[in-house]
């Protein structure tokens, strides 16, 4: 069933609305919608084996009930059984709901508690008092979603669609469910790819996805191993926080056959539900720029108290984005070298290339992963490719098992030309990448060459050392009138009564308005003038009227502190990145000196981990690598535009005259 199909009929499903308008508000639509798809699904996929099930349940209803459970599931052929005779086709229209909560009931849990997460009885009772359920009952139970009518893969671009309906009906944003399906292929496509030595025949290799949605990572990675591989088993594992978009994945996994308890409901940062577990592979979409202020004391203390033996060791980002928690969970995840090791493929925003400098959370995450050389492969793709964002999105490949060839080196692969307009656009989904597109990306990885579109550069290429220069102070000073009434501004001289104020800047005046070109020699002609009127005044004191009486004067000379070094001048302090292999003294000697050849490095200013001068960052600029120049256009050409145009507005203006 090809992806047409399965819009028509999603649609057609969708068409079910129209019953409930007048009664629901277009934002229940999905909530009765969705269940009832997932229903109608479950109900296709038990039919064959249901007579099977309905003669085990009589013969086996005096056992305990967990042998009872066993013995149906075996008889159904599925991880899920429904020991009720009753079908959708089959209620009764006088007592609709009663009869559909008991047939729901008459689940198997694992199956039963999905509708418990989408409030399944609550609409079930709504619609009974509208009049409406029998009616909703019978349009599905006319549906046919069989497996061999829709594959399990047909049934996610079914779910994806109605749930995009949904969000649309009631102004949310279907981007925080679920990823588009070309993406979805991409990614797991550049994750699973040169895999075939793990994905042996009778292997059993696991998947996991922090950020689970309705599943479509997990599918999509499941039937690209089937494809690839013979008889491997594929576990699927996942977190989900929204209950509706968790209620379907988990109805996903559950006709799929996959075991449903591995797949969890809770926020993934601050309530990891599969903490100390291991995966092989693990493909996620954290929502892009959201805050983590809701998670922020959970995440901060496992920082503090937990160090690198927690998930975010090398420190934390900034609270208005939490997508490098994400990213950072994932790596706390990776199996050991040892163990094979393990591989990521995971979707950001630009921001975590590059937000943050030196020394910052931001920086120090990349820092980690760049210099424990995790990072394969980063890969930018156009904008628009998302439901609920136009922005530009990048696909970070990491590994802790690098093949020989990628060590110590990271590739950029620059996709953005490899979009196709779509037809009709989805929200903020204007483009899609082809399969062709696809395909021809995954080969650019593969092949990890130079080419227009692909970089590939040693991990070092993306650090620095940001160093601290410093210029010398150099002050005049004056008790000009001018600056004699800067001393009103003075904290330490605004807390004196107003009389010792007066006795103050009448021993100022005593200097006249000769200038000073030394500070030690001010500041003795200061202390004389002050003992000359009986003053003598604390050291804040002191520094508060020499800060009045001076001015920056880059001909005075150099003010020197108690140890006569040269005091430097806070307001000419700057900065300097300094390539990371590069000596800060050989930089700053042929890139500062020349320049300014009275300024030092601040060699106090060191990195806290390896303790050398200058604060180590690490930013990866990824759009600098792929741009390239445009000359401008010769000045004659423009030149001769423009009289074309002035020579086409003059004759307007004399056919307007005329």
């Amino acid at each position: 069933m090809n992806t047409e199909s399965h819009s028509q009929l999603a649609a057609f499903i969708w068409s079910v609305a129209d019953l409930l308008r007048g009664d629901f508000k277009q934002s229940q639509y999905g909530r009765i919608i969705l269940p009832f798809t997932l229903l109608r699904r479950l109900e296709c996929v038990l039919g064959p084996t249901k007579a099977d099930v309905l003669e085990a349940a009589v013969q086996h209803q005096n056992k305990p009930e967990a042998v009872r459970e066993k013995l149906l599931l075996r008889a159904a052929d599925q991880p899920f059984f429904n020991a009720s005779p009753l079908t959708l086709g089959s209620l009764s229209d006088t007592q609709t709901s009663d009869d559909l909560m008991s047939y729901v009931q008459s689940f198997s849990q694992s199956a039963r508690e999905i509708f418990e997460h989408f409030e399944f009885e609550s609409f079930v009772q709504q619609l009974s008092a509208n009049n409406l359920l029998y009616k909703v009952v019978q349009q599905f139970a006319a549906i046919d979603l069989s497996p061999a009518q829709v594959t399990n893969h047909g049934m996610g671009g079914i779910f994806e669609e109605l749930i995009r309906k949904f969000a649309e009906s009631s102004n949310e944003t279907a981007g925080e469910h679920f990823t588009p399906r070309d993406i979805v292929h991409l990614t797991t496509s550049l994750v699973l790819t040169g895999q075939e030595a793990k994905l042996k025949p009778n292997s059993i290799v696991t998947v996991y996805d922090p950020t689970a949605g309705t599943g479509g990572f997990l599918s999509e990675s499941d039937e690209y191993i089937q494809q690839v591989s013979e008889e491997v088993t594929v576990s699927l594992h996942g977190q989900e926080l929204n209950p509706e978009s968790y209620a379907i994945c988990k109805g996903d996994m559950l006709v799929k056959g996959q075991e449903v308890e591995r797949i969890k409901l809770g926020n993934t940062l601050s309530d990891d539900q599969l903490a100390g577990e291991r995966f092989d592979y693990m493909l996620s979409n954290p929502p892009f720029g959201v805050e983590w202020k809701k998670v922020q004391k959970q995440v901060t203390d496992e920082h503090k108290h937990r160090g690198y033996d927690g998930r975010f060791g090398p420190g934390l980002p900034r609270v208005s984005d939490g997508s490098l928690l994400f990213l950072m969970h994932l790596v706390a995840k990776m199996r050991t070298r040892q163990d094979g090791g393990s591989r990521i493929g995971i979707i950001l925003n630009g921001s975590p290339l590059f937000t943050g400098g030196a020394g910052s959370g931001e920086s120090e995450i990349r820092r980690y992963l760049l210099q424990h050389d995790m990072v394969e492969a980063i890969v930018g793709l156009s904008t628009d490719m998302f439901y609920n964002t136009g922005i530009a999105t990048y696909i970070w490949v990491l590994s802790n098992n690098k093949p020989a060839e990628r060590k110590g080196k990271v590739q950029l692969i620059n996709a953005t030309g490899r979009a196709s307009k779509m037809r009709k656009s989805l929200g903020s989904k204007r483009q899609y990448i082809n399969d062709r597109d696809i395909d021809d990306i995954v080969r650019l990885y593969g092949t990890f060459e130079e080419t227009n579109e692909s970089k590939i550069f040693p991990v070092e290429t993306f650090g620095y050392r940001r160093i601290t220069v410093e210029r010398p102070l150099r002050l005049n000073f004056a008790a000009s009138a001018e600056r004699l009434a800067k001393l009103d501004d003075e904290k330490a001289i605004q807390k004196l009564d107003d009389a010792e104020q007066a006795e103050l800047k009448a021993a100022c005046e005593q200097l006249g308005e000769q200038r000073y070109t030394n500070r030690d020699t001010f500041t003795k002609a200061l202390i004389n003038a002050l003992k000359a009127e009986g003053l003598k005044v604390s050291a804040p004191l002191q520094k508060a009227i020499l800060s009045a009486l001076s001015e920056r004067d880059p001909e005075a000379d150099t003010c020197l502190d108690k140890n006569g070094n040269p005091e430097p001048d806070a307001g000419l302090r700057d900065n300097e990145n300094v390539p990371y292999n590069e000596s800060v003294f050989d930089y700053f000697e042929r890139e500062v000196k020349p320049h300014v050849p009275d300024a030092w490095i601040d060699e106090e200013k060191r990195d806290e981990l390896d303790g050398r001068i200058g604060i180590v960052g690490f930013e990866i600029p990824f759009n600098r690598h792929f741009y390239q120049f445009t000359p401008p256009r010769p000045l004659e050409e423009i030149d001769a535009d423009l009289k074309a145009c002035t020579d086409r507005i003059k004759q307007m203006i004399e056919g307007l005259s005329a």
